[in-house]
C-alpha cells in the first residue's frame, strides 16, 4: 500500500480541508466528513495538496499509510461529487418503493421488508415496464453507502441457479447448471 500512500491528494475548488490533532475534516458542497488518523501518520496540508508521511518502513506503517490516504481521498471525492450505487431486483413480483427515509421491499417473502435509511443517504426506486426494478442510493459518505447497499443485498442474496435476488446493476453472477435428467 505504500505506493498509494505516496501519491498526493489534490483539493478541488469549493472543498476545505483542516487538520485538528490528527482528525481530518473535509467540507464541501455535498456535506462534511471527519476521519481520525493514526498518531504515527503525519498529514500535511499545503498549497492545495495533502500528503501523508510515515515515520518508518515497517509493515504496519506502510499499511496505515495507504489506508489513510485512500480514506482521505474518498472523503474529498464524496464531499465534492458524492457517490451513487444502483441495485437491481431480479425476480417475479420483486418491488421497491421509497417514502421519505424508508425503503419498502417486496422480495418474495410472506411479508414486506421496511428498511430505514441512515442520515446522509437518500434513495429512489424506479420501475420501468419490461425491466427489473432498480434502487438508486446517493450519499457523500462512501463507507456508509456501501454498508447500506450491502444490507439491502443481504436481504435476498442472488441464488446461482435462476439468478433471482438483489444485485448491483451490471454485476455478473456465476450461474450453475441444474440437475440433468437420468435415463
Amino acid at each position: 500500500m505504500s505506493r498509494i500512500g505516496k501519491l498526493p491528494i489534490d483539493i478541488p475548488q469549493g472543498v476545505t480541508v483542516s487538520n485538528d490533532k490528527n482528525v481530518i475534516t473535509a467540507k464541501g458542497p455535498k456535506g462534511e466528513l471527519k476521519q481520525s488518523v493514526d498518531k504515527d501518520i503525519d498529514v500535511k496540508i499545503e498549497e492545495g495538496k495533502i500528503t501523508l508521511v510515515r515515520p518508518t518502513d515497517q509493515k504496519r506503517h506502510k499499511a496505515l499509510h495507504g489506508l489513510y490516504r485512500a480514506l482521505i481521498h474518498n472523503m474529498i471525492e464524496g464531499v465534492n461529487k458524492g457517490y451513487q450505487k444502483q441495485l437491481e431486483l431480479v425476480g417475479v413480483g420483486y418491488r421497491a418503493t421509497v417514502q421519505q427515509n424508508v425503503i419498502e421491499l417486496n422480495l418474495g417473502y410472506s411479508h414486506n421488508i421496511f428498511l430505514g435509511l441512515p442520515e446522509g443517504v437518500s434513495a429512489s426506486a424506479e420501475t420501468a415496464k419490461g425491466k427489473n426494478p432498480t434502487i438508486t442510493l446517493d450519499s457523500h459518505d462512501k463507507q456508509l453507502i456501501g454498508q447500506v447497499a450491502a444490507k439491502i443485498k443481504s436481504l435476498r442474496p442472488v441464488e446461482p441457479y435462476k439468478g433471482k435476488g438483489v444485485r448491483f446493476v451490471g454485476e455478473k453472477i456465476r450461474r450453475k447448471a441444474g440437475k440433468t435428467a437420468s435415463k
